[in-house]
């Protein structure tokens, strides 16, 4: 396999990100709009949440990738302006979009748990954007580190590494199972996104041991504080 490995409509040749990335964006856009139908909050404020949601998302996941990839603006310059440009993170994303919506929803006087909606167009929706990463290859910089293990991928520089993109989709789809199974009992309002977030942020604190980013505190990423700063404010869910 060669990466990137494009797509072809004709005489279009489409990059894996760009359509992988639309499609996750077309999914989960579309069952947010249809699990909204079955919420108890009035429609024009959940479409406020919702635009909060998507500013708060857009900003968290540009600035974290950006303290992610900070040594880029002495080491590349050129690399640092492309992620300013292209560059985005899901975990900026989801803490992002939680910010924004706590806070439309503060300034709207909105008491009630409005998560619940989001989790499985997320979890469908960053499974789809990962499979676009993994096709991608080296250019995305969301592969693994180097490993001999017999799974590993040879992304186009002749070494194998741990395809992380590939772990995330069986954990996200491993996730919706649980969080299935786990519907099924009693639970209050709210609980569904704590514990998608809590799994998600755990994980990701977890599986970026094994990328090879800028680690420049304790020896953890500018991602893994944003999940370790994530799982505190769920804390109480995590001891649940």
């Amino acid at each position: 396999m060669n990466f990137p490995v494009y797509f072809w409509l004709g005489d279009w040749r489409i990059h894996p990100h760009v359509l992988f990335e639309s499609l996750a964006y077309a999914i989960a856009f579309r069952l947010v709009l249809r699990n909204s139908r079955k919420d108890t909050i009035p429609p024009t404020q959940r479409s406020s949440v919702i635009v909060g949601g998507m500013v708060g998302a857009l900003l968290g996941a540009k600035g974290l990738v950006l303290l992610q990839h900070i040594d880029f603006i002495l080491q590349n310059q050129q690399q640092f302006l492309l992620l300013l440009v292209q560059g985005k993170t899901i975990v900026g994303a989801l803490l992002g979009g939680l910010i924004g919506v706590e806070l439309t929803k503060k300034l709207l006087g909105i008491k009630r748990s409005t998560g619940d909606v989001f989790v499985y167009p997320l979890i469908l929706g960053t499974a789809v954007g990962r499979i676009g990463c993994f096709l991608t290859g080296l250019s995305d910089r969301t592969y693994g580190i180097a490993t001999t293990l017999p799974w590993g991928v040879d992304f186009g520089d002749g070494i194998y590494r741990h395809p992380t993109q590939i772990y995330e989709i069986i954990f996200l789809l491993v996730l919706i199972v649980f969080l299935q199974v786990r519907s099924r009992y009693q639970r209050e309002e709210g609980d569904l996104f704590k514990f998608y977030l809590v799994a998600y942020l755990g994980f990701r604190f977890l599986i970026d041991f094994i990328k090879p980013d800028f680690h420049p505190i304790l020896g953890i990423s500018a991602i893994q504080i944003a999940c370790l700063l994530g799982l505190s404010y769920y804390y109480r869910s995590i001891a649940k």
